[in-house]
């Protein structure tokens, strides 16, 4: 067959992604901070756009007449500083020295001592102090030579996260030039600093070093430690008693002490700082209905310029290129307001959507949650798959049961024995939670007893489903969630 080369026409559709959808698509889908900051960059990069001012100083219907001109009006004059008199009639008398006080001074405050309302003194710290810099503020405090802080910086540098030397004595004198035995001591230096437990090599040398602080290094909770540490991680107390000589009641007592010690002493300044959800929407039950609120606090409110508008009149007198920048803008300007709309309606939508299907849980809590998946609202709403996945990821709703991800609100479906209505997997998981509070600690169930009782209740429940599960909600097995019984 031999090749040739044909003109043909062919009318077909196809789906074109302009720039402008790609940023609506890329709103729909950003949580409510990263839309706050992308604002705040468009109104940096366009002219057009501009955030309207709330507030009796500065009426809207002022600056939209004025836009960016400037303003012909003489500038006040500078007040001028004058010397405060210290006399007995001084205005100092009307200054309110009771807002001045503080409980960081020690000899000055009129206020009561038991007034909890007063900040942290790590409230009003510019920065955290982390592991490294506390540590290193006990060097520079401590009497040692430079060769000697210097080996423990080195020392304080190795330490992980945890606080656990991750270098061996060889590589500290390498590293730093010195004998083996000054790195060896000067490891004992920083093992005796706060917090305690802080440069050991491995968890039996931290327990050890906090035993040790308490005064309890020759205890049997150190014996325990020392020579029955992988017993005690099997929860095998009998094993313990037999091996120590010792009874179950004195076993247990140490091990109480060891519980209450820090596994990991360093994370305890630790860098990472606490993720607080701020809702993207509120649901509120007023008058026995439920009412939707979308949080737009702290997103600029948008609007185009009047000035750069009355570029494009034809009066203007503005050069053709000029018009033809700000035209691009505005219709840049325009297009992120409409989608930035777009993208609230339809979040509005598919909450809505969510408290219909999902009204029992709104009404009597997670056990009463049902299968959903994103299907089902895609074609409650006459929206595809994407859209809802896009719409649901990364924000949060405030429910009367507390506050979730709209993602949470999907779940797959655990079928019925007696062929009744499925339940969703979250609602297992908060079922097989409560069976495990509600357990006998001296003989708990294992993850075939568990299966069996969904079992009763009509549920199919496979025994990996529930080790998955429970696995899923960090919960331990049977054998690690066992409590001696002392007899």
């Amino acid at each position: 067959m031999a090749l040739e080369l044909r003109q043909q026409l062919k009318l077909s559709q196809q789906l074109v992604m302009t720039p402008q959808l790609q940023q609506a698509i890329k709103l729909l889908q950003l949580s409510r901070l990263e839309l706050a900051e992308t604002i705040q960059q468009e109104i940096e990069i366009n002219p057009v756009l501009e955030e309207a001012l709330d507030g009796p100083d500065q009426p809207e219907a002022e600056l939209e007449g004025h836009g960016h001109e400037a303003l012909d009006v003489p500038l006040p004059e500078p007040e001028k500083t004058t010397e405060v008199q210290m006399e007995s009639d001084s205005s100092l008398r009307e200054i309110d020295w009771e807002n001045y006080s503080n409980d960081y001074e020690s000899g000055f405050s009129t206020r009561g001592k038991d007034d909890d309302d007063l900040p942290s003194r790590l409230d009003i710290l510019t920065a955290k102090p982390d592991l490294h810099s506390h540590l290193s503020w006990q060097l520079t405090l401590s009497r040692l030579t430079e060769e000697e802080k210097e080996i423990g910086q080195f020392i304080i540098g190795n330490l992980n996260r945890d606080g656990f030397l991750v270098v061996t004595e060889a590589e500290i004198a390498e590293g730093t030039g010195c004998e083996p035995e000054l790195a060896h001591r000067m490891i004992g230096v920083v093992q005796e600093m706060d917090p305690a437990g802080v440069g050991a090599r491995d968890l039996k040398d931290c327990l050890l070093l906090q035993l040790g602080r308490l005064g309890l290094g020759t205890s049997l909770a150190a014996t325990i430690v020392r020579e029955h540490l992988h017993t005690l991680e099997n929860r095998n107390f009998g094993a313990i008693a037999r091996g120590t000589g010792r009874p179950i009641e004195d076993i247990l007592a140490a091990i109480k002490v060891i519980t209450e010690l820090d596994p990991h002493p360093g994370r305890i300044y630790s860098e990472e700082e606490p993720q607080y959800i701020i809702p993207d929407v509120y649901v509120h039950k007023i008058g026995g209905e439920y009412v939707i609120l979308l949080n737009d606090e702290g997103l600029p409110r948008l609007k185009v310029s009047n000035y750069y508008k009355d570029i494009l009149k034809k009066d203007s007198g503005a050069p053709a290129e000029t018009k033809n920048y700000v035209q691009d803008k505005l219709k840049s300007a325009m297009w992120l307001i409409k989608s930035i709309h777009q993208r609230q309606r339809t979040i509005y939508r598919v909450v809505e959507s969510l408290l219909k299907f999902q009204y029992d849980f709104f009404e009597k809590g997670i056990a009463f949650l049902k299968p959903l998946v994103l299907r089902d609202v895609a074609e409650d709403l006459g929206m595809h798959e994407s859209t809802i996945s896009r719409v649901t990821s990364n924000k949060y709703m405030h429910t009367p049961q507390g506050t979730f991800e709209l993602k949470y609100f999907f779940n797959s479906s655990i079928t019925r024995h007696d062929g009744g209505e499925a339940m969703a997997s979250e609602s297992i998981k908060n079922r097989i939670r409560t069976i495990i509070a509600g357990e006998n600690h001296q003989d708990p169930l294992s993850d075939n007893a568990i299966a069996d009782i969904f079992a009763k209740e009509d549920i199919k429940l496979a025994r990996r489903t529930v080790a998955k599960y429970r696995e899923q909600m960090g919960i331990l097995p049977s054998k690690f969630r066992k409590k001696p019984k002392l007899s």
